[in-house]
């Protein structure tokens, strides 16, 4: 396994008059190409609080997990990541566990910026967000795609620390997801929850997390019909879930949970086809 600690990068900025506050600023730049029969991680470059894994693995498609500093953002850290999937490229992403956001009294905020060349297929799939009580939070993830792309995306969030008596308890987080493919939307997914529209605990009811898992393109054609499948639209006590169509060759599958467990239970055909694209299961030891 590798390791980019990268360096560490930090400004003094006044969001109040008179009140200045510690800005981190942390970046990270992949950009993943093909070597012969495998993918190769040709460009890996991060600064704090952002850190870099890079394990090895069987298949030929390279593996990078996301991490951080503490295990999460504090107030004032604005993360950007600039991903480059090349032609014909096979790449992971994903995070060493739930991304924390602590409590937060100015905000904290993430970028993804995406790009997916020709046959090439990204897996983007970072583990669920958990808002801490006080939590501001807020997410922006663009994907470009070109017409041969592939995509796999999963995205979502947690009710907090509910085991502390934190349910739903951070002040806001807001998330919004585009993915254009030939200069065309394929899906733009916003979501804001912030108490001052209302309880959030109420609007919730007894879920406790909610996932939504999207597949894009030629190369991820077994994980849209798995996503698809009839099981995967059933209901169970602890988890409700519906799929559809997204395109002419997507899916997007939505899910909310009382259990982490059961809703990543939910998901695992559609990942038991990823590990197949893949040549090796990055879930093996990790779900």
């Amino acid at each position: 396994m590798s390791f980019y600690p990268g360096g560490c990068t930090s400004q003094l900025d006044e969001l109040a008059p008179g009140v200045p506050t510690r800005l981190a600023s942390g970046r990270a730049t992949l950009a993943f190409r093909t070597s012969g029969l495998k993918t190769v991680l040709s460009r890996a470059h991060a600064t704090s609080p952002v850190r870099l894994l890079t394990p090895r693995n069987h298949g030929n498609g390279a593996w990078v997990f996301l991490a951080s500093l503490g295990g999460g953002l504090v107030d004032g850290d604005d993360v950007a990541v600039d991903v480059d999937a090349r032609e014909g490229a096979s790449a992971f992403i994903s995070t060493q566990a739930s991304t924390k956001i602590y409590r937060s009294p100015t905000g904290c905020s993430q970028r993804f910026d995406v790009r997916v060349q020709d046959d090439a297929a990204l897996a983007l799939v970072p583990d669920p967000v958990v808002c801490f009580a006080g939590a501001r939070y807020s997410q922006t993830l663009n994907v470009r795609m070109a017409p041969g792309a592939s995509l796999l995306l999963m995205d979502g969030y947690t009710s907090g620390r509910a085991a502390r008596g934190e349910r739903w308890e951070f002040a806001r987080y807001a998330s919004r997801t585009t993915v254009v493919r030939d200069n065309r939307f394929v899906l733009v997914d916003a979501t804001r929850l912030d108490p001052m529209s209302g309880s959030i605990a109420d609007r919730m009811g007894r879920y406790e997390v909610f996932l939504t898992l999207v597949a894009v393109g030629p190369r991820f054609a077994s994980v849209r019909a798995a996503m698809l499948e009839p099981p995967s639209r059933s209901e169970s006590n602890d988890t409700i879930a519906a799929a559809s169509a997204l395109a002419t060759d997507g899916a997007i599958l939505r899910l909310a949970s009382t259990r982490t467990e059961s809703a990543i239970r939910m998901f695992r055909p559609s990942f038991a086809a990823l590990a197949k694209v893949l040549g090796d299961d990055p879930f093996a030891r990790k779900w």
